[in-house]
């Protein structure tokens, strides 16, 4: 029931965003506001909350929108059951750093009528160590609205870095929490 109370919730939310952000004509234009929005709760740690989800809606495409919601909704579901464990998501969600990032510039996007791709350098600086510098992907797809963020592919070659893509980060969660 909490699930399907949160999934309202952020829909409405979302809808409510999508509404007062008017269309997004142009990859980049999404790709900017999803950073900016990303930046103004970093660090991120796991799944957004439901405020930093409402923040992000503007610039998600309803497909991020449910996997988010379905991973707060597993996360959830496997802290319940799991009292003692760590939850399952650590660190940045959104970038390939588990520490999450301290600026960005989206690259030049790549696009057709329906999907686009962007590089985005990212850099996390500690101001203690030498700062790390890697690039990420942004993909993006066209809905009603304008272009919204719909995967991010993590860049990053170190050992610990997340590797894959966000979808697929969050599919594991759903799963391994019995989703």
């Amino acid at each position: 029931m909490k699930a399907r109370g949160l999934l309202a919730i952020g829909l409405i939310a979302s809808a409510t965003s999508i509404a007062n952000a008017g269309e997004l004509s142009a990859p980049a234009q999404a790709a900017n506001g999803f950073y900016a929005a990303y930046s103004t709760f970093h660090p991120s740690d796991g799944i957004p909350s439901e405020a930093h989800l409402a923040e992000l809606a503007p610039y998600i495409s309803p497909a991020l929108h449910q996997l988010l919601v379905d991973g707060s909704a597993a996360e959830l579901k496997f802290n319940k059951a799991n009292k003692d464990s760590p939850p399952l998501v650590e660190g940045d969600l959104f970038s390939s750093m588990f520490e999450g990032t301290t600026s960005y510039k989206v690259g030049a996007c790549k696009s057709d009528a329906k999907k686009a791709s962007c590089p985005v350098d990212l850099v996390y600086d500690d101001k203690h160590d030498p700062a790390a510098r890697w690039t990420d992907t942004v993909y993006l797809v066209m809905t009603p609205g304008g272009w919204r963020v719909d995967d991010i592919g993590y860049g990053g070659n170190w050992d610990f870095a997340n590797k894959g893509r966000l979808s697929a980060t969050l599919q594991q969660v759903i799963t391994d929490a019995g989703g």
